[in-house]
């Protein structure tokens, strides 16, 4: 039976939020765990960063395998992977180390859900109206980001975070099931000529392509190095708030600022996409990139502002930021060859998470070294220079996409 296109998105959007549930609960309880663990900023910059990490070096494979088979069958084992990943940390992390193992592990079950889901879509997914469904999918990412922090946030006033991922790992469960019974086995559409599973020679010569592929590498290494780091910096920011200036703002915990900081970024990512329809896929990368950039070499230096109107910069950040996701990941779709959507998404993700694996570890590098160098007790230092490197790092990206921007015929 044919599925309604609105039904198609509903249940991938839905499935993906389920398996994100546990991503960002490491960053959501970032001060607590650097306090339990003793971790340094470069540890926890690391534990932040390798779930990503891990998943850029396993997407490729995973996400070329859709080219061969039924990408939901990548899926649900992907969504197994992340409820073991997170039922291991559950029991058994006990600090750095332990904790590095099985945030690699989530990363793998990350790998074989985000991109083969929405191979999932698109494979099901009529040719009309698909960068639309693309864009729906790409910004659910953000809403999984918004429920991680968010359920994270309220349940931990209730348990440890030791339930928490076990929480998180039932949701994983509950999106391969979702999978299985909803969506229906599809033969997947192979390249006209044979290739080799990790060739992405092809997708290199693919000038266009290419050029998405690393804006999206500069966009996610500044996402989720802001990600990673953003309820530390609240929580910096609330100990430099004058005492009783925080008057009817206790319900705005920092968790619940960077839930809603995801929110705002899902929605600018859906409009990101619907002015790209109408103003130009490239001309919104160029606009989001330097917006986003700027703003990040500044911000860090502003935590000492009245609390209120940090949480509204973060917001408007946060936005910035994404206002070019779905717009990239549409695009690298969009221009992909025919038979090798799998190898152009699986390059996009290698290279793109790369980033976004690197970025909260180059923060937490960056925080530790400005420590070093600034002035005695100057704690605002770091914090600037930490977000300068993400904006330094996104402005990099309308160089090279201008770089590679399709020759005129």
């Amino acid at each position: 039976m044919q599925k309604s296109p609105v039904f198609l998105v509903a249940v991938m959007c839905g499935a993906e939020v389920l398996t994100m549930l546990g991503v960002f609960a490491f960053p959501a309880l970032m001060p607590e765990f650097i306090e339990l663990w003793e971790l340094s900023n470069t540890e926890a910059g690391w534990v932040a960063g390798i779930l990503l990490g891990s998943y850029a070096l396993s997407v490729p494979v995973l996400v070329s395998l859709t080219d061969r088979i039924d990408a939901r069958q990548v899926y649900m084992a992907g969504a197994l992977i992340t409820t073991l990943s997170l039922a291991g940390f559950s029991f058994f992390a006990i600090g750095f180390w332990s904790a590095l193992f099985f945030r690699i592990l989530g990363g793998v079950g990350l790998a074989a859900t985000y991109m083969p889901g929405l191979r999932v879509l698109v494979d099901r997914y009529g040719e009309r109206g698909q960068a639309r469904a693309v864009a729906f999918y790409t910004a659910s990412f953000s809403l999984g980001t918004a429920c991680s922090f968010f359920v994270t946030g309220q349940l931990v006033a209730f348990v440890d975070w030791q339930a928490i991922h076990m929480i998180a790992a039932l949701a994983a469960g509950a999106a391969a099931v979702l999978v299985l019974f909803t969506m229906q086995a599809v033969k997947p559409q192979v390249p006209d000529v044979a290739t080799l599973l990790l060739d992405f020679r092809p997708v290199l010569r693919n000038r266009e392509a290419m050029g998405y592929v690393l804006a999206y590498c500069v966009h996610s290494w500044e996402l989720f190095a802001m990600r990673s780091w953003l309820v530390a910096f609240l929580v910096f920011s609330l100990t430099l708030q004058p005492a009783g200036s925080l008057s009817g703002l206790g319900w705005l915990t920092p968790t619940l600022v960077a839930s809603l900081s995801a929110v705002v970024a899902m929605t600018t990512s859906i409009g990101g996409n619907e002015l790209a329809e109408l103003f130009g896929r490239r001309r919104m990368v160029y606009v989001s990139l330097i917006s986003a950039g700027f703003m990040a070499l500044f911000l860090g230096f502003l935590p000492a502002l009245p609390y209120m109107v940090v949480i509204i910069l973060v917001l408007i950040y946060a936005g910035l930021v994404q206002l070019d996701s779905a717009t990239l990941t549409a695009g690298a779709v969009m221009v992909a060859e025919k038979g090798r959507r799998g190898a152009t998404l699986g390059l996009h993700a290698l290279i793109g998470f790369g980033g976004g694996a690197l970025g909260p570890l180059v923060v937490g590098v960056v925080l530790d070294v400005s420590t070093d160098v600034g002035a005695p007790g100057d704690q605002i230092f770091p914090w600037g220079m930490g977000f300068a490197s993400m904006g330094a790092v996104a402005l990099l990206g309308p160089i090279t996409f201008w770089l590679l921007r399709p020759k005129r015929a």
